[in-house]
């Protein structure tokens, strides 16, 4: 079937190019256009909140938001069908056809963020979690309640039409950008077609992976071509297992894995972005009690409250803080002035010492004192001179899991073929991280300035020494 060139629109992007998607003109009427749902108030929504939470306060030129990212993960999985839809139709029975496969990813990366609030990640861990809920749980209910009639009339993208009985799922697509649970009842009732389709949004490379560890890194200034992308795509494919790669393929996917760490310690785990995280977390909680609590004074679930959960973004959340410190009620002015400073860039945290720990196959993270910051605090402070024991300190400890550390459910787990076995067999950490960590901490101590520094690096030395001693006399 020619291209449909009058269908079809083109945005373009600094890291894959040109990305076409189909547009409102040309297509006949009932049917819902890619274009429709791009623009979206949930889509666009995400224009006004920021890829990298508190990065871009440190990253000048980071200034990218979810919504190119969204963008490229959706250009990404296009792509990832065109290489591995053949594949996925050899090691599974009833696959729908190319088109409606094709967009079902599309539409999942297009919308596997949509669920985020304000500064991302942070946001799920200080104030979603008090409700049992992450981005992804917000993020379902979305596809399902508020965009579900317009995602099951869609009936193209740019590079096929769906078939005459075939119509999109939009509880297909709620699943896919769930991450799996590990529960017998979330894998009930799905085919093997779609549960291996989840390896495009959990696994060890995903269309979100890709895209955002080439995107960060370019607009950062890490690297403008953080890994081979085109290599990796290249050597993978479906296997009755599921996503599988070659053997031939593996040192690309080491590089990736290598270089996904190494943007979590130079841009996500930097110094002053974990710093600005420290200044955000002592505001967040009354900061959102004003703006998304109830009468009752207590904060609002984003669930019940999707409308207004909407018009929460970063853009709204910075206008409206910094509109307090010209309010006469003296709480919130006291509030605004804060957020004055923070926005000012004005740090109250420095960082005053730095470890970083390696853990390797077989060594579990918890086991070091290290991931217990209350008692390392404590520690800290019996150990330093009496007359700082009292000053002000925060313990910050940064984790990165290259992968998880156990079997992750179907359609989450990846594959190795090596040809000289002829079988793939399920990709295991010995072999991901023969010379690489599987996990890494980074623990630093902050205080409000660098007058202790040379006191504090001895206390934490000393604890070192104290830890290793004990394991010595083991």
């Amino acid at each position: 079937m020619p291209r449909d060139f009058n269908s079809e629109s083109l945005s373009h992007d600094p890291i894959h190019g040109y990305i076409p998607f189909v547009s409102k003109d040309g297509i006949p009427d009932g049917e819902v256009s890619e274009q429709e749902l791009i623009d979206h108030p949930w889509v666009q929504r995400m224009r006004h909140i920021h890829q990298l939470q508190t990065a871009w306060w440190v990253f000048p030129s980071a200034e990218h938001m979810r919504f190119q990212h969204v963008l490229g993960a959706m250009h990404l999985s296009s792509i990832a069908i065109e290489r591995w839809y053949e594949s996925l139709v050899a090691s599974s029975s009833n696959v729908p056809s190319r088109a409606y496969v094709e967009s079902l990813v599309r539409l999942s990366a297009l919308l596997h963020d949509v669920g985020h609030g304000p500064f991302g990640h942070f946001f799920d861990d200080h104030f979603l979690d008090q409700f049992g809920l992450t981005h992804e749980v917000i993020g379902s209910a979305i596809i399902q309640q508020e965009l579900g009639d317009l995602i099951r009339r869609v009936r193209r993208n740019p590079n096929g039409r769906l078939g005459p009985l075939e119509e999109l799922d939009p509880n297909q697509v709620a699943w896919l950008i769930r991450r799996p649970s590990g529960k017998p009842q979330d894998e009930q009732g799905h085919p093997a077609w779609l549960k291996k389709l989840r390896s495009l949004f959990s696994g060890i490379y995903t269309v979100d992976n890709m895209d955002f560890v080439l995107r960060d890194a370019y607009m950062s200034g890490y690297n403008t071509k953080a890994f081979d992308l085109s290599r990796m795509l290249h050597y993978s494919f479906f296997s009755a297992e599921g996503l599988t790669i070659h053997a031939r393929g593996l040192p690309t996917l080491i590089n990736f894995i290598e270089t996904r760490a190494n943007l979590f310690r130079t841009i996500y785990f930097h110094r002053t972005v974990r710093a600005i995280d420290l200044a955000l977390e002592e505001l967040f909680g009354p900061t959102m009690l004003r703006l998304f609590g109830g009468s009752d004074g207590q904060p609002m679930n984003p669930l019940e409250h999707l409308d207004d959960y909407r018009r929460l973004t970063e853009s709204t959340f910075l206008v409206d803080v910094q509109r307090w410190s010209r309010i006469s009620d003296p709480e919130l002015k006291s509030l605004g002035e804060q957020w004055d400073a923070l926005i000012s860039r004005q740090v109250t945290w420095k960082m005053a010492c730095e470890r970083t720990f390696n853990f390797h196959a077989g060594q579990v993270e918890r086991t070091s004192i290290f991931s217990e910051p209350d008692l390392v605090e404590k520690r800290i402070r019996a150990t330093l001179p009496a007359n700082l024991r009292e000053i002000e300190l925060r313990i910050d400890v940064a984790r990165h899991y290259h992968r998880p550390s156990g079997r992750l459910p179907a359609g989450g787990q990846n594959f190795l073929l090596d040809p000289a076995i002829g079988t793939p067999r399920e990709l295991h950490d010995d072999e991901l991280f023969q010379s690489l960590p599987t996990s890494f901490s980074i623990f630093r101590v902050y205080s409000k300035d660098h007058r202790h520094d040379t006191a504090l690096h001895a206390a934490v030395n000393s604890i070192l020494g104290a830890v290793a001693d004990s394991k010595t006399n083991m």
